[in-house]
């Protein structure tokens, strides 16, 4: 397999005449957390809705592992195993923990829509479910209604779910958004663990947030590239720094 396993090139998207992406050029490698940051308004989400083809492009091309998918439609990409969260967490707030992984799974193998049918033959998947569960640290709340979960557990619930779908590109939509400090620190941390032997793209605003865990840093600004490399690289740009406006040095030294 070769070792890009998404790439955009001159991705562009226009409403009306407006840029909101300007022709992007992005490498995804295998095996690494990309992270997608940018100021509000930079075009992070709208870019990130590009490449999972929830908004098609107005120019520009699309490529999962070397296979053209600018044309391909989201429930086509998400069966080629390009799997995305979203900015709110999308999770069954009337059904249990357990049971909101366990949709993931019945999705993956087809039966996720025989509501109307004995929920027995599902037990089979509650071995797994629960197995997705310990890794995100939920095994303990298995049988909580997940509307009664805080926050931050649900978006580590949303994280289970996703990966019940075993997607070979995990795409994550700012998974610590509106987070206090303690449940960021947490799906930080959740995030890198679960990272192990996958590959994820995720949009994030915060440098903090991707400091210790992302192997590579897009920046956009405006909807165009701004910069891209290592966090340090990244958080050394003076263009960087610009765009952030009120980031100081001493904060992103705090950020480490």
């Amino acid at each position: 397999m070769p070792d890009t396993i998404l790439e955009a090139r001159k991705l562009s998207k226009e409403f009306k005449g407006f840029a909101a992406v300007s022709q992007v050029d992005l490498k995804v490698q295998r095996g690494h957390i990309h992270a997608l940051i940018g100021p509000n308004g930079a075009g992070k989400t709208t870019c990130f809705n590009l490449l999972t083809k929830f908004l098609s492009p107005t120019s520009g091309q699309i490529l999962f592992n070397g296979r053209d998918i600018t044309a391909a439609r989201p429930a086509q990409i998400a069966r080629m195993g390009i799997i995305r969260s979203f900015q709110i967490s999308a999770v069954f707030p009337n059904l249990t923990v357990l049971q909101n992984v366990r949709i993931g799974l019945q999705r993956r193998i087809g039966t996720s829509f025989n509501f109307w049918a004995s929920g027995k033959p599902l037990g089979r998947l509650n071995e797994r479910a629960m197995q997705l569960l310990d890794e995100v640290d939920l095994a303990c709340f298995a049988d909580t209604i997940t509307a009664d979960m805080p926050y931050g557990r649900k978006r580590a619930l949303e994280i289970a779910a996703t990966l019940a779908m075993e997607p070979e590109l995990m795409l994550l939509d700012e998974p610590t958004q509106g987070m206090g400090h303690e449940d960021v620190h947490r799906v930080t941390a959740l995030i890198k663990k679960v990272s192990a032997g996958r590959t994820i793209l995720m949009v994030e605003h915060n440098m903090s947030v991707v400091a210790g865990i992302c192997d590579r840093i897009s920046v956009l600004q405006r909807g165009a590239m701004l910069a891209e490399g290592s966090y340090a690289e990244v958080s050394d740009d003076p263009r960087v720094m610009e765009a952030y406006m009120g980031t100081t040095s001493a904060e992103q030294a705090g950020a480490h």
